[in-house]
């Protein structure tokens, strides 16, 4: 099998240029929150008053988020916390999991609980931030030409739709051209901060922490919502985490205190300065920090910027979509790999169209940027507060720390994230409802397909027959053979698998040489070549072959088996018949109720399932299925 890690075991480029490729993917999300978030801190349902003091105070609360939220909590601690280097809260998860049961302990189900609903929430995220980092951008149209205030939501459909539409050619060599864009855009931002703190220079006070408490203080009725729109500007801080397969730790942080801490400070320092001298500009503080003969170019870069985020994002559920497959949370979806060289690039059609669909819906409903505020950010909070709770099992798992000390540390996280969770609340009647209706369907939907095929596993178990009476029909001649190579897919257990039970009853023949197949999925996101196969050889010409495969990698099932299987056996992937099972599904007469909604939806996801033709990567013309029903 070619290597499908060959995108992280391949040569490394240099940390300048992997920071330089880390700025154009992994900051996109939190570089375009200058476009809206010191905004919404006096706009949106409840407003703070807008005067010097007030902004001084906001500027403050963003700056010390920042420090604390992304660069203690994530640069500093959360990034150490790696799955065989892949980050992101599956990952997390899973090798909480592992380590757990390396440990003796009994499998924590809690914790997959945690990482299913943070993934469920990254989804959400997935169709906010498109829409509301586009949206903002095309926005910058009516501060430099008014007559465009009515085109916004029509040009920002138009870019989320090609966007979408240009996804099934891989980003590969557009990604190239992401790097230099981000690290203008970083520029401009430290520019334009730059040039308005240099008239206000007062605004510098803003970097001291006293400032923002005491504007909460002052402020306390509107606290919760001035809490919200400051989480704005860190709601790209688990992206950091999401994206440290692909770049590792140092260019991140690099990345993070080089470029674009400084660059987003200046920026906000730059708006409150801004504001401070012209109350009035706070229609689009961003965009009037330019002088109006750069307002039309900053448009075209941020817009350009707010893509590049949006990018980061679609990625991101491709990515986690593949993961939740591999590690049995969702049925298989058709995946396709955009790139020879790395195996992280794909593109789930199923979920882009979703997300499309999505985010277009969103545009054309919320209609500006302010509005979609309102339902942007709670998603993150709360994906946010389920790292920080992993963390505490995390710490005492991995890194075996003691119990205070992880608590201590946690009780600090949840401090801060509670407090955005609890200030983010207040937006669901104002549209937050929206990415928590999907988070819970997608969970839902989550936790029914992993029921279901445990159902599944336990029904076909208790009527399957044991590999030790076909041996033993092998071993006697009973059974006809023909020469020949047969592959049958088949569970974890030691029973037989129902399609070689379907083949042997209507076929009343078996191949000479027949393999059962098991492929399962580690919690880790790569499995190395010297663990990748378990091989028994039963007798009889039969043998049991275990194939392991990472969450992360791709699970190409006759390339593996060519370079893995003992030579004696002569095994070519394009003259062994695959043999699958095609598995229909009924209900009992004893399902309850609930019951038996369950296994409707599952039935309709195993039905609109991939083909596991595709998604093993099988030759189709030598792929033989056979039909079963199943009461469930």
């Amino acid at each position: 099998m070619s290597d499908t890690n060959a995108g992280h075991r391949g040569h490394h480029p240099s940390l300048a240029a992997s920071t330089l490729a880390a700025l154009g993917i992994v900051f996109g999300d939190i570089g375009t929150s200058p476009l809206y978030a010191f905004r919404e801190c006096f706009s949106g349902h409840h407003p703070a008053p807008l005067d010097p003091q007030n902004l001084t105070g906001a500027a403050s609360l963003i700056v010390w988020s920042l420090l604390l939220v992304v660069s203690s909590k994530y640069l500093f601690i959360i990034l150490k916390l790696d799955n065989k280097g892949e980050g992101g809260i599956l990952a997390l998860s899973a090798l909480i999991r592992s380590m757990v049961r390396k440990s003796g302990g009994k499998d924590p189900r809690k914790i997959l609980l945690f990482g299913l609903a943070g993934a469920s929430l990254i989804y959400a995220d997935g169709m906010l931030t498109p829409a509301i980092s586009v949206l903002s951008a095309v926005e910058g149209l009516s501060v430099s030409a008014p007559v465009f205030s009515e085109w916004a939501v029509t040009v920002s459909v138009v870019i989320l739709t090609a966007l979408f539409g240009i996804q099934r050619f891989g980003t590969g060599k557009v990604g190239r051209l992401f790097g230099p864009i981000v690290v203008l855009w970083f520029g401009a931002l430290a520019v334009l901060g730059v040039r308005a703190l240099w008239a206000h220079p007062q605004v510098l006070c803003s970097l001291s922490p006293l400032e923002g408490i005491l504007f909460l203080v002052r402020e306390w009725k509107h606290a919760f919502p001035l809490l919200a729109a400051v989480f704005l500007a860190v709601t790209g801080g688990e992206a950091l985490y999401a994206d440290l397969g692909h770049f590792g730790t140092r260019p991140i942080r690099v990345g993070w205190f080089a470029v674009v801490l400084p660059a987003l400070v200046l920026n906000y320092l730059g708006q409150a300065a801004l504001l401070t001298a012209d109350p009035t500009a706070i229609r689009s503080p961003f965009f009037l920090l330019a002088p109006p003969v750069l307002q039309f170019p900053l448009t075209i870069l941020a817009t350009c910027a707010a893509i590049i985020a949006s990018q980061a994002l679609i990625s991101g559920a491709f990515s986690l979509t593949t993961q939740a497959i591999q590690l049995g949370c969702l049925p298989r979806f058709l995946v396709r790999y955009t790139s020879e060289h790395s195996a992280g690039q794909v593109y789930v059609p199923a979920v882009n169209w979703m997300l499309a669909a999505a985010c277009v819906l969103l545009v054309i409903s919320f209609k500006t940027s302010t509005a979609l505020a309102g339902a942007y950010g709670i998603a993150i909070a709360l994906t946010m507060t389920i790292t920080s709770v992993l963390f505490f099992s995390a710490a005492r798992s991995v890194w075996r720390w003691s119990t205070a000390k992880a608590a201590v540390v946690t009780g600090l996280f949840l401090a801060l994230d509670g407090a955005f969770l609890a200030a983010n609340s207040l937006k669901i009647i104002h549209g937050g409802w929206f990415p928590l209706l999907v988070g819970v369907s997608v969970m839902s939907l989550m936790l029914i397909w992993i029921w279901g095929r445990k159902r599944l596993y336990l029904r076909i178990s208790k009527e399957a027959l044991p590999v030790e009476a076909l041996l033993q029909d092998l071993e006697k001649g009973r059974i006809h053979r023909v020469s020949g190579t047969a592959i049958y897919m088949s569970g974890k257990g030691t029973q037989v698998p129902i399609a070689l039970l379907h083949n042997l009853k209507h076929n009343q023949v078996l191949h000479e040489q027949i393999i059962l197949l098991h492929v399962m999925t580690l919690d880790q996101p790569h499995a190395d070549k010297d663990e990748m196969m378990d091989y028994q050889e039963l007798g009889a010409g039969l043998h049991r072959v275990t194939l392991k495969f990472g969450f992360a990698d791709s699970p190409e099932v006759p390339g593996t088996l060519k370079s893995l299987l003992p030579e004696e056996l002569h095994f070519h992937p394009g003259k062994a018949t695959y043999f699958l099972g095609h598995e229909s599904y009924g209900v009992g007469k004893m399902a309850t109720f609930l019951d038996r909604i369950r296994l409707y939806l599952f039935a309709i996801m195993a039905r609109n399932a991939a083909p596991a033709t595709a998604y093993f990567q099988l030759p189709p013309g030598r792929v033989v299925e056979l039909g079963a029903r199943i009461t469930l």
